[in-house]
């Protein structure tokens, strides 16, 4: 957890660490300073944050700590840019993102290490999350070109109907820790093509990947003021976001908590708003479930990121009579999965992102083994070797829980950790029952191979996004969003397009006439 700090020392006040620096090969994409119409500066009062690896709890870095003064300064930068950026052809603009793809496609290595020292994942991880989310640049800069708005049939003789397609303005964006970089590429990447402008607040967890995507924009000659970075007090700069009249939209992913007060607070200038907010996702293995290949999807689904990703398994519903196969499937997977550091080979479970994050997996696993689960493996925090740099990291085990009841919290919270908690079920309509059984609708998976029941299912499920004998459900291509608190809108493909969209109509009279 980035934690505050004060300084004053001109110059020197946001700066890496030595042992960063020399993890990269071009260590000039490492930036410790915010970025506001088109310069990297310090917070006005000198405030900084550390940055701290989470496998280790030691520091990497310090950024500047910003408040509401910086925010509305790069709102007027964004505000200004608006007025070019917003009236150049989506040819020009494709071009511009086109050529930020590829300044960042060249930097895969550094980026991706910087994402695992920064946010604690295998590094593995980071490298899928790249390639994912740097599609998202290269199919918005096509969808700049691709959107085009429509001419009407007219009722009568004497109007012409037309549909225009126009950027909605400034952006606030709000990105989390768990996906340092495809989060913001989800969401910058559109706003851009759009012809919108951008002010965005990464978390402060994970801020030099978004420092990085800054100096490459620049790099790739985007104009000053287009993206504009900044961290610091997450309070004062979402307050400040939410009530400026400039600001037409926030697209925020986080919690449903703090999704809720900033459409509060949007409500005030009645801006448009996109929320990913939290899941609670469960993973329904049928009678008739491949056993093995479901068992090996959980732990892909439920272990990704440490579990620490809104899509996570979060919830085992499994047939009672294939309940006993399939646990044992399962666990002999997780107690295979290997803790440590990020950056080591043979990693496949990174560090929580915090000592809280811990704090809390723990707290949920000692609700449930007291409500009667049972600990398949796992369940604890790890034994390091004394001596061992890990010993200050934020770890937890790979752990299955068997016995799991519906009193239980982590069955209506997200556990967040690399926890997998099996419950069972007797028919259909008890395991769709149980998985509705939430206030949350993002993801949910299930594995049969009754093509029937298939489409009876995935239409059942109250979520916005199903998969079905499939776990990997994102891509560029596909509207990505949940139901009922997981949120509204949608982000990629062209319905994430839309999201950053003014439709307007015009209508044109030709006279009278017969």
């Amino acid at each position: 957890m980035a934690a505050a700090v004060s300084s004053r020392a001109a110059g020197d006040a946001c700066a890496p660490s030595p042992d960063l620096v020399g993890t990269l090969t071009d260590s000039s994409i490492l930036k410790t300073k915010v970025y506001i119409g088109g310069e990297f500066i310090e917070a006005a009062d000198g405030s900084t944050l550390e940055v701290v690896n989470p496998a280790t709890g030691q520091r990497i870095a310090t950024v500047p700590r910003c408040g509401a003064n910086e925010t509305r300064a790069a709102i007027a930068e964004a505000a200004t840019a608006f007025e070019s950026w917003g009236r150049r052809p989506g040819k020009e603009r494709a071009a511009i993102l086109k050529r930020w793809y590829g300044e960042v496609v060249s930097a895969r290595d550094d980026i991706t290490r910087l994402m695992t020292l920064e946010s604690g994942k295998p590094l593995a991880e980071s490298r899928s999350e790249f390639d994912n989310g740097v599609a998202s640049i290269e199919w918005f800069a096509e969808e700049a070109t691709r959107s085009c708005g429509d001419v009407l049939e007219s009722p009568d003789r004497h109007r012409r109907f037309m549909v225009l397609k126009q950027p909605v303005g400034v952006v606030g964006a709000i990105t989390p820790w768990n996906f340092p970089f495809s989060m913001i590429t989800r969401k910058v990447s559109p706003a851009l093509a759009a012809g919108c402008t951008v002010v965005l607040k990464p978390s402060e967890d994970t801020p030099l990947t978004a420092f990085a995507l800054a100096g490459l924009a620049e790099r790739a000659g985007m104009p000053r003021g287009v993206l504009n970075i900044l961290t610091g007090d997450a309070k004062a700069i979402g307050e400040a976001l939410v009530k400026s009249e400039s600001v037409r939209k926030i697209g925020f992913t986080g919690s449903t908590t703090v999704g809720k007060l900033l459409m509060q607070g949007a409500a005030s200038t009645v801006k448009r708003v996109s929320l990913e907010l939290g899941g609670n996702a469960p993973f329904i293995v049928f009678e008739d479930a491949d056993i093995e290949k479901a068992a090996r999807d959980v732990v892909g689904s439920s272990h990704r990121n440490s579990g620490q990703t809104c899509i996570c398994t979060n919830r085992v519903l499994v047939h009672e009579s294939i309940h006993d196969a399939f646990v044992e499937a399962l666990t002999k997977r997780v107690a295979a999965l290997r803790l440590g550091s990020g950056l080591e080979a043979g990693t496949t479970q990174g560090p929580l992102i915090s000592a809280a994050a811990v704090d809390r997996v723990e707290g949920k696993v000692r609700d449930a083994l007291a409500k009667g689960a049972v600990a398949a493996c796992g369940g604890a925090r790890p034994s390091w070797e004394a001596g061992s740099p890990l010993a200050g990291g934020y770890f937890f085990e790979p752990t299955v829980l068997i016995g799991g009841t519906v009193d239980m919290r982590m069955f209506h919270e997200e556990v967040f950790g690399p926890v997998t908690p099996v419950y069972k079920f007797a028919t259909d309509d008890e395991a769709v029952q149980l998985a509705n059984d939430t206030q949350y609708g993002l993801a949910a998976y299930f594995y049969t191979r009754d093509l029937s029941r298939a489409w009876q299912v995935a239409e059942r499920l109250e979520y916005g996004m199903v998969g079905v004998n499939e776990v990997a459900i994102t891509s560029e291509v596909a509207p990505f969003g949940g139901v009922k608190q997981s949120g509204l809108g949608r982000e990629q493909s062209k319905y994430g397009l839309a999201e950053f969209q003014d439709i307007k109509t015009v209508c044109l009279g030709i006279g009278g006439g017969t």
